[in-house]
């Protein structure tokens, strides 16, 4: 990228290159965010390719997908598009509806007591110990270990669904050259990718054999359009879910207590008046915004976007949440985290038809977390030599939070 934009105007060049560093550096966005916004919202770094930081078209590239396509390359390692994440209207309509059930508001409502369980039980492995490294101990595996137990898949094999994971989102931690060198990243990608497919090709025929009380068994049964969905339909979705189900609330969870444990004030309300939990939860996704970027959204045609600026046909146009989620539009004291708020639009979880599918789940385990470790752990903190956080490129979370308490 960094060759495509090196003939441009000095001025668009300066752009591009924040617009860059607001996608890059995680530890602090949004004064970025901001600037971007106030240089009109919107960069085209190269022909082809757009950066949607003002809310204003964010939402309408996210909201109109009638003129932005969601089919596009992810090219993480799988060899078909995500389903439902890289499927258009009116066939995404047909898998979410077989899906949604899976997540909706009353099943995450039974699971309530089950996901308290989960939290409390890692808390218990280190709460005497009085720290943790909150990102490896907590954030990483009950996400997880609620999210396969959802979903019927074998809890003792926590560890390789998280390699698998980390192949894919993280491959980094398979090899540090991956963090920088797209060619490294990919072939980590392709290697568990692969892997990926042939775990849940081999589920998929046993389950053929042998059905059980699991996602495998209801996606055999499940028909769309009076057809039952294939194998290959079934492994795109598998693959999905084991990239989101098994991150974002992983991701969410290092940032929210990342902040928390550096805002004193934000703690306190929490643990003084618990019922502040849920606004608590949405002023913080508003604000941390763990997926600071969507997928990029095609053009089908030739589009004017409400800022004025005009996308050219095929030209894939990647909207940041993070930026809208502070764009003074849209919260005209955007930059004042406030538990609060009377209403907060953001838009952490995306927006129009493939508005995240686990948005419900997420928000329960997250509400879960911030009540049971602030009932037990009220007084906390970055434990001291550990105070710089690093935030890798990608979705935002913290490396290695490290908390103590006494």
């Amino acid at each position: 990228m960094a060759d495509s934009t090196h003939d441009l105007p000095d001025s668009q060049l300066q752009e591009s290159q924040l617009g860059l560093q607001a996608m890059l550096d995680l530890s602090a966005p949004q004064p970025n965010y901001r600037t971007l916004i106030e240089q009109g919202g919107l960069l085209q770094p190269m022909e082809g390719m757009a950066l949607s930081f003002a809310r204003a078209d964010t939402e309408f590239v996210l909201r109109h997908h009638e003129l932005f396509s969601s089919r596009v390359e992810m090219n993480l390692g799988n060899v078909r598009p995500l389903i439902p994440l890289n499927v258009d209207p009116p066939q995404h309509a047909k898998y979410r509806k077989l899906m949604d059930p899976l997540f909706a508001p009353k099943r995450m409502e039974e699971q309530e007591e089950d996901i308290t369980r989960r939290f409390n039980g890692f808390v218990d492995a280190f709460i005497d110990r009085g720290e943790c490294n909150f990102s490896e101990e907590l954030a990483d595996i009950f996400p997880a270990s609620v999210f396969l137990g959802l979903l019927g898949l074998p809890e003792d094999e926590l560890r390789m669904f998280l390699d698998l994971r980390d192949g894919i989102l993280h491959p980094e931690k398979m090899d540090p050259d991956a963090l920088f060198d797209l060619d490294k990243r990919r072939a980590v990608n392709k290697v568990t990718g692969e892997k990926i497919y042939a775990y849940f090709s081999g589920l998929i025929e046993e389950r053929r054999r042998q059905p059980a009380d699991d996602i495998i068994t209801r996606f055999l049964q499940a028909e769309i359009d009076g057809e039952h969905l294939s194998a290959d339909d079934i492994l795109d979705v598998c693959f999905l879910f084991l990239i989101a189900g098994l991150d974002t609330v992983s991701d969410s969870l290092t940032c929210f207590f990342a902040y928390l444990a550096r805002s004193p004030e934000h703690r306190r309300q929490i643990v003084e008046d618990p019922s502040v939990i849920p606004a608590a939860v949405e002023e913080l996704l508003r604000w941390e915004s763990p997926v600071p970027a969507g997928v990029p959204r095609v053009a089908t045609q030739e589009v004017e976007l409400p800022t004025g600026e005009v996308m050219a046909t095929g030209t894939a146009v990647v909207v940041s949440y993070g930026a809208a989620n502070i764009d003074e539009s849209a919260f005209p004291d955007a930059f004042d985290v406030r538990f609060d708020r009377d209403s907060n639009p953001h838009i952490a979880f995306g927006a129009g038809v493939h508005r995240c599918l686990g948005s419900h789940l997420a928000r329960r385990e997250l509400r879960i977390a911030l009540r049971e470790w602030h009932q037990r752990i009220p007084e906390y903190r970055i434990k001291p030599g550990h105070e710089a956080l690093e935030y890798p490129p990608g979705l935002r979370h913290v490396k290695d939070l490290t908390l103590s308490w006494s």
